[in-house]
């Protein structure tokens, strides 16, 4: 009970955003990676998880720099929960896609649907840009793919989130 306890405090603390942005920052460099030291090219949906994996850097940036304003803790927990089960849930789409019984007709889009004032795979096509196909399995680690890995990852990202948000609920509420 004692971690759980100490649990609730850490979001005021600067180190564990700063686990948030570094974690992040790994899995956005092993992507890349992926994609330029080993050839993979990465497909619509891997683009979204991506951008999901930045969002989850961007909750560790701004917990890090606001960590001491609760309107900046909440800001750094929304962005942390839309990217961790966003991510969650395109990866999983991905794993359906990748196992589906009959490839034929599963559909993955070609261009990503950014929104008009922010086309990312126009400016920065060297990281959004997709060139791969969603359903090529081109990478396994102990039998799973990279989206398997990914709902793993996504799920601990949540997980972690949930676990926290209770602790300091439960502090605040005097259980």
């Amino acid at each position: 009970m004692q971690l759980f306890s100490r649990m609730a405090e850490w979001p005021a603390k600067r180190w564990p955003w700063a686990l948030l942005f570094i974690s992040s920052v790994l899995l956005e460099a092993t992507a890349l990676y992926f994609q330029y030291g080993m050839g993979l090219e990465p497909c619509i949906m891997c683009i979204y998880q991506r951008n999901a994996v930045f969002g989850l850097m961007f909750a560790g940036m701004a917990g890090m720099l606001l960590h001491n304003y609760p309107v900046g803790r909440m800001l750094s927990y929304a962005l942390w929960a839309v990217s961790a089960v966003w991510g969650l849930l395109i990866a999983v789409e991905h794993v359906d896609i990748q196992t589906a019984a009959n490839p034929f007709f599963t559909v993955c889009e070609i261009v990503p649907n950014f929104p008009s004032w922010l086309p990312l795979h126009e400016w920065i096509p060297q990281v959004f840009a997709a060139t791969g196909d969603c359903g090529n399995i081109d990478w396994s680690l102990l039998d799973m793919s990279m989206p398997q890995w990914m709902i793993i990852i996504f799920a601990v990202y949540t997980a972690l989130l949930v676990i926290n948000l209770v602790a300091r609920l439960a502090r605040f509420r005097g259980f």
